[in-house]
């Protein structure tokens, strides 16, 4: 029976999970994105962190569903990377949403939505993707993610729109400025990265109705801008992975009741669907 590995990686983390008959082995190395990484740092990165876990045991094929991957490009450079590492084996390369859409749906049709530290959405016919709302990336899009809530968390602080209570409670537990904020996020490698750690502050202070406002508008953006241009969010389950949607999938539960759509799986990471697809 072939060894398979399978990765799941978005910007900040990549899962992975070597699959030999029944057994399997998760692992975790940082996240492989081409938009901010090189084949040769993603070849460092497979070879430092994830061969020496492997212990020799070495697979004969490989699925990498990977953000990024959604260009001919980027798949070359990230299949490129991989099969410097594995040279054996048989490599397939995809878009994380691909990944998603396998995880979320199987084989049935579905709309399958990832909402992490970036976000995206696709309709998935059961066997490919047949239509993708376009991502825009941290910048100009990600709407409902958690770089898009950070940046409005930083953006409530900075502005002084946050209450005196809330104020106190972010310079308590961040204890940083502007200038540090402004460097971070126009200079420094990764600020989607860094805008996504904030959503641990809207985590903390649940309940408070600036916080709820933050969580709510993000992702009514998501919604409007995304699950609304799929004809097919009226008559099929809406589907979402990810920390961020798992994370507040409570206000996801009352969103899609409130604009009469079917809630379907929301999970935290794709993984455990992506094991059961492959085997």
């Amino acid at each position: 029976m072939a060894i398979k590995l399978i990765a799941d990686s978005g910007s900040t983390k990549t899962e992975w999970c070597l699959v030999n008959g029944k057994s399997s082995k998760t692992l975790f190395t940082q996240g492989l994105s081409p938009y901010f990484l090189s084949a040769e740092q993603i070849e460092y990165i497979i070879t430092e962190e994830l061969t020496v876990k492997l212990k020799k045991v070495l697979p004969d094929e490989v699925f990498f569903y990977g953000t990024g991957c959604s260009n001919a490009e980027n798949v070359k450079l990230v299949k490129k990377a991989v099969q410097k590492v594995f040279t054996q084996a048989e490599v397939h390369v995809d878009h994380d949403l691909m990944g998603a859409a396998k995880a979320l749906c199987g084989n049935e049709k579905g709309i399958a939505c990832i909402l992490g530290t970036g976000s995206n959405s696709c309709y998935y016919n059961g066997k490919k993707i047949v239509k993708n709302s376009p991502g825009l990336g941290y910048v100009l899009g990600d709407e409902g993610s958690g770089a898009y809530m950070g940046k409005k968390v930083i953006q409530y602080f900075l502005y002084k729109t946050f209450d005196e209570d809330l104020i106190d409670r972010f310079n308590a537990k961040y204890n940083t400025n502007s200038d540090e904020i402004l460097s971070a996020v126009y200079k420094k490698p990764l600020p989607n990265r860094y805008l996504a750690s904030f959503v641990e502050f809207l985590v903390e202070n649940r309940g408070h109705y600036m916080i709820e406002n933050i969580i709510e508008d993000s992702f009514n953006d998501f919604f409007f801008n995304h699950v609304y241009k799929y004809s097919q969010s009226w008559t099929m389950p809406i589907n979402f992975t990810g920390s961020v949607a798992f994370g507040f999938k409570d206000v996801l539960k009352d969103m899609c009741s409130s604009y009469e759509l079917t809630l379907g799986k929301v999970i935290k990471k794709p993984m455990d669907g992506l094991v059961k697809f492959h085997r």
